[in-house]
């Protein structure tokens, strides 16, 4: 092959990797200076209250139990709404789930700019297995006291002007719930209001 082919091929070469630098560039540059007028903020959560029933330990080992969650969800951007397409949730003790099923509601929604929306999750617990923390929770509810954590893995669009960014926020919450005996079916309490969740994307 002649040197004068050679150069001719580095040189279409070169004018491909260009245009393809270009046209990456120009996109990501749009995209940005959409992100920076629109401004779309992290969604911000909080545990609206919580309530606890019939959560019993049984030969240190299984557990059952019942727990209605609001979550309350802000969208603080001023111009950017926010498609939330799946919310899957679990709810750990100590790192491990507790989960049976559970069920939030809605499940899917859209948030417009600037407003609140509750999220209510309903855990059904019965007969779940932990046996390396058992043990730790039966110690807690001997304390009057059950900390539990609700992690809540979304997957969201923000939408602006016809563009969607498509992400997927992690939510955290934290609850110390106060329990009591329930009449011979466990332990039970409620949480007025929580903590604000941390959130990270």
């Amino acid at each position: 092959m002649s040197s004068s082919c050679c150069g001719s091929c580095f040189r279409c070469c070169c004018a491909l990797f260009v245009c393809l630098f270009t046209s990456l560039f120009s996109v990501g540059f749009t995209i940005l200076i959409y992100w920076a007028i629109y401004q779309p903020h992290q969604i911000r959560a909080t545990v609206g209250s919580a309530t606890l029933t019939g959560l019993t330990v049984t030969n240190a080992s299984v557990v059952s139990y019942r727990l209605n969650v609001s979550l309350d969800i802000y969208n603080p951007s001023l111009r950017v709404g926010i498609y939330y397409d799946t919310l899957d949730t679990d709810l750990r003790f100590h790192g491990a789930s507790l989960s049976g099923a559970s069920t939030p509601s809605p499940a899917e929604f859209y948030q417009r700019r600037k407003s609140w929306k509750t999220v209510n999750v309903e855990f059904d617990g019965s007969g779940v297995g932990v046996p390396g923390n058992a043990g730790e929770l039966e110690k807690e509810i001997g304390l009057g006291s059950v900390s539990l954590e609700v992690a809540v893995d979304a997957r969201v669009r923000y939408k602006f002007n016809g563009v969607r960014i498509r992400l997927k926020p992690k939510v955290w919450c934290s609850l110390t719930v106060p329990v009591k005996p329930d009449q011979g079916r466990g332990v039970s309490g409620a949480l007025a209001s929580g903590d604000r969740c941390s959130v990270k994307y």
